[in-house]
C-alpha cells in the first residue's frame, strides 16, 4: 500500500458495492470499452485486414492494430503496468539475468529485430504477461517458485510467443470489428486514437487468452526453447508446479473458488496435457544435452524478496503493519488481507468486505464533517457520531444499501484523523443478515488502528528466499519452520522444492526455504 492523494473523492458505494472489481483508476468509459473488447471472441474472415503471421503461419485478423501501434501501446502502457505491480524489482543482477534469458529466446523467434524489453516486477503474485510491442514481465513471486533456468525460460518463451503471434492485436481487432464495425478502420491512425487505446489500461492485456491462443503461445514457446538449447519439458514441469501452488494458496486462503482459477492459472488457462500436445505440435528435434542450469538459477534466486515489500506494508496473519507510515490494524477473523497499491482490501468467504485507504484532500476537515459533507455527501448517513481511537479523533456512521437483485447491505464508514494532513478511512460492507454477527468484529477492527510499538517495528522484517545445501542433519519441520504460512509450512516447503509427501531432498542437493532477513 502506497498512500497517495488521488485528487478525487471516492464515494463509499463506488469502492465497496458487490462486483466492484475494477481498479480505482479505471474510468466508467474505459470499463465499458474493456468489457466490450473482451466480450469479442468470433473471428470475422469476411473483413479485410487478414495477414499471414510469420510465427504461426496462419491467417490472423489484426486490421485495427498495426505493428507500429502495438509498439506505441506497449511504450505507453509500460509505466502503468509497473505502477500497478509495485514497480521494477530493485535487483540489477536478477534483472540482467532475466534479460539475458529473454534476449537469447527472442533472437530465435520470427521477430529477432523487435526491441524486446524484459522486466521483473516487485510483487509476490505469481504471474507473467506481455504487452504488445515486446514488453514482457515476470514477477519475483513467479521466479521464486521456479526450479531452474529452463523453467523460467519456458515462461518467458511462452510470453514471447504471445507477442510474435500478435495475440493482443488480434484480440483487439476482433473486438473492435464486432463492436464498432469496419467503418472505423481509419480512426486508429491518429495519435489521439493511440492514446485512447493505451488508456484502456492493463486489464485488456491481463485477461484470459483463448484456448487456441494459449496453445499457439505454448507451441511457439517450445520452438524457441528448443532453438535456444533449453530442456523443452521444463514448460510442462513448471505448469505442474504452478497448479500445485495455486491449489495450496487457495487452501491457505480458505478460498471458496476454483483453486485453478487464481494468479497465472487465471490469465493463462492451460493444462499439462495441452502443453504436452504443444510439445508434439512444435515438431522440434530433441536437444542433446539440453540446458537446465539449476545451480546458476538458484544463485540468482537466493535472497529474492518473498511476500510484501515492507515499504508497501506487511501482512502478518490478520494484521497489517506499515513501518514508514507508522500504523497498524487488525481485520476480523476469517478475513483475508490483500495489499493493493493504494488501499488494503480484506474479504471473508461469506460476502463481507473491508477497505482501508487515505482520504483525498481532507486536510483540516473534522472526521464527522468529512463523512457528512465529502465522502457520503447527499447520502442518508445514520447514527453519525464522534469517537476517539487510541487518542486520535474519529467518526463513524452507516448507510443502508440495496444492490442489484435486491440484496441489502450495511455499509459502516469510519474516518480517523491521523495528523493535520492525513485522514484514514475504513469501510465495512456487510450483508444485512450478518450485521449482528459482525458488529463486534467491526468495532474491534476500528479500535485496533494504532501507532506501531517497538515490538511491531521489530516484527516488520522482510522475508526472503534462502537457498541452502541439504546435509540430512536438519529435519523437514526445521527447514520449513520460518515459512510464514502457519499450519502449512511443511507443505509449502515441499511444494517449492517439488518434493512429494514424505520424500526427502537428495543428500548434498540445494533446496529453497523462506525466512526473515
Amino acid at each position: 500500500m502506497n498512500i497517495t492523494d488521488t485528487g478525487t473523492v471516492t464515494r463509499p458505494m463506488e469502492t465497496l458495492l458487490p462486483n466492484s472489481i475494477w481498479p480505482m483508476h479505471v474510468t466508467a468509459r474505459n470499463r465499458f470499452a474493456i468489457l466490450f473488447l473482451l466480450a469479442a471472441t468470433t473471428f470475422l474472415p469476411a473483413l479485410t485486414g487478414c495477414s499471414t503471421n510469420p510465427a504461426t503461419g496462419e491467417q490472423s485478423f489484426t486490421a485495427f492494430m498495426s505493428p507500429e501501434q502495438e509498439r506505441q501501446v506497449g511504450r505507453q502502457q509500460d509505466p502503468q503496468i509497473k505502477q500497478e505491480f509495485g514497480g521494477a524489482y530493485n535487483d540489477a543482477e536478477l534483472a540482467a539475468y532475466v534479460t539475458r534469458i529473454g534476449n537469447k529466446l527472442a533472437a530465435t523467434s520470427e521477430m529477432p529485430d523487435l526491441d524486446f524489453t524484459f522486466t521483473v516486477l516487485n510483487t509476490p503474485d505469481i504471474n507473467a504477461f506481455a504487452l504488445p510491442g515486446g514488453y514482457v514481465y515476470v514477477t519475483r513471486g513467479l521466479i521464486a517458485l521456479a526450479e531452474n533456468e529452463a523453467e523460467l525460460a519456458g515462461v518467458i518463451a511462452h510470453e514471447i510467443g504471445h507477442v510474435t503471434a500478435r495475440h493482443s492485436a488480434e484480440r483487439y481487432s476482433r473486438g473492435t470489428a464486432i463492436g464498432l464495425g469496419a467503418t472505423i478502420l481509419g480512426v486508429l491512425t491518429d495519435s489521439k486514437a493511440i492514446a485512447d487505446l493505451a488508456g484502456l489500461g492493463s486489464q485488456l492485456y491481463l485477461k484470459s487468452y483463448s484456448r487456441e491462443q494459449e496453445f499457439q503461445a505454448d507451441t511457439l514457446g517450445v520452438r524457441y526453447l528448443s532453438r535456444a538449447g533449453y530442456e523443452t519439458g521444463a514448460m510442462a514441469s513448471f505448469l505442474q508446479k504452478l497448479g500445485n501452488a495455486s491449489r495450496l494458496q487457495a487452501e491457505i486462503a480458505g478460498a471458496n473458488h476454483d483453486p485453478d482459477a487464481v494468479d497465472l492459472m487465471a490469465t493463462h488457462p492451460r493444462t499439462v496435457d495441452r502443453v504436452q500436445q504443444a510439445l508434439i505440435a512444435a515438431r522440434v528435434r530433441s536437444v542433446s544435452n539440453p540446458v537446465v542450469r539449476r545451480d546458476p538459477f538458484l544463485d540468482k534466486v537466493d535472497g529474492v524478496l518473498f511476500g510484501n515489500d515492507p515499504k508497501e506494508g506487511v501482512i502478518r496473519d490478520r494484521t497489517f503493519l506499515h513501518k514508514d507510515l507508522n500504523f497498524r490494524f487488525e481485520v476480523p477473523p476469517n478475513f483475508r488481507i490483500y495489499n493493493q497499491p493504494h488501499r488494503v482490501l480484506a474479504l471473508d468467504p461469506n460476502g463481507a468486505r473491508f477497505i482501508f485507504d487515505a482520504a483525498p484532500k481532507s486536510a483540516e476537515q473534522r472526521p464527522a464533517g468529512y463523512i457528512r459533507n465529502s465522502w457520503a455527501k447527499g447520502q442518508a448517513v445514520r447514527d453519525l457520531e464522534n469517537i476517539t481511537i487510541n487518542g486520535m479523533n474519529g467518526a463513524t456512521g452507516w448507510l443502508a444499501i440495496t444492490a442489484k437483485g435486491g440484496t441489502t447491505y450495511m455499509l459502516r464508514l469510519v474516518a480517523i484523523r491521523y495528523d493535520a494532513d492525513t485522514l484514514y478511512r475504513m469501510q465495512f460492507l456487510v450483508p444485512s443478515h450478518r450485521t449482528g454477527t459482525l458488529n463486534e468484529s467491526m468495532r474491534r477492527t476500528t479500535y485496533s488502528f494504532n501507532l506501531l510499538t517497538e515490538e511491531d517495528r521489530a516484527a516488520i522484517q522482510p522475508y526472503r528466499v534462502k537457498v541452502m545445501r541439504f546435509d540430512g542433519t536438519v529435519s523437514e519441520q526445521s527447514l520449513a519452520g520460518s515459512i510464514p504460512f502457519p499450519g502449512y509450512e511443511v507443505r509449502y516447503f515441499r511444494m517449492i522444492n517439488s518434493l512429494g509427501n514424505g520424500a526427502q531432498p537428495p543428500l548434498g542437493s540445494r533446496i529453497k526455504t523462506i525466512g526473515p532477513q
